[in-house]
């Protein structure tokens, strides 16, 4: 069961929101975490139309309307709070999730996940004493970790030495399941690049 405290005032705000979708009889709301686990963690409540959910979400009843959580976010929705305070402007919604950013992986844990988990926690510090980093853009059918590098890792010469000696021999040594690893950065902007 989903964690989440989802006040009062905010069922009541998000059911004025979705009764405004006057076409969608039946829609709900979905919240999720995109890049779970780490630094670049959001947490996030979209629209969900009949048909959106997906079938391991997990479903509660609200006021007047439903709403879905994704699976793979109830760990780092644990202990949420979405809460809606009405001020002159009009209001605020905000949404704490003190566990977003949380690194919460195991060997059962989704691909993505222990790939961000290892990025963020040992490839990425390293790289931050010259100014770069990687993240994960997705992975790939046939099992390759397509990556983009930023900061002073954009445009650097040493970048390949990097990818290959660097972040691909962390992630495979760890997740022999990848085959490999492939970088999509535009390294002809040197803008930033440390070398």
């Amino acid at each position: 069961m989903a964690n989440v405290e989802i006040t009062e005032s905010a069922q009541e705000y998000l059911k004025g929101l979705l009764d405004k979708q006057k076409d969608n009889e039946g829609i709900g709301i979905r919240m999720f975490v995109a890049s779970p686990g780490t630094p670049q963690a959001e947490t996030c409540i979209a629209y969900c139309r009949p048909g959106e959910e997906k079938e391991e979400d997990e479903k509660v009843e609200l006021n007047g309307f439903s709403a879905w959580f994704e699976h793979r976010s109830l760990p780092y929705l644990e202990g949420a709070k979405v809460d809606y305070s009405a001020d002159r402007m009009g209001g605020q919604l905000t949404i704490r999730a003190p566990n977003a950013k949380m690194p919460q992986v195991n060997d059962d844990s989704p691909l993505e996940d222990r790939v961000n988990y290892i990025l963020f926690n040992e490839v990425n510090p390293g790289l931050a004493s010259h100014g770069g980093n990687v993240s994960l853009v997705e992975i790939t059918d046939d099992m390759y970790a397509i990556l983009r590098f930023g900061g002073g890792c954009q445009g650097c010469g040493a970048v390949e030495v990097t990818l290959k000696n660097g972040v691909e021999t962390a992630l495979l040594d760890k997740l022999p399941e990848l085959k490999g690893i492939r970088d999509v950065t535009d390294h002809t902007d040197r803008t930033n690049a440390y070398i």
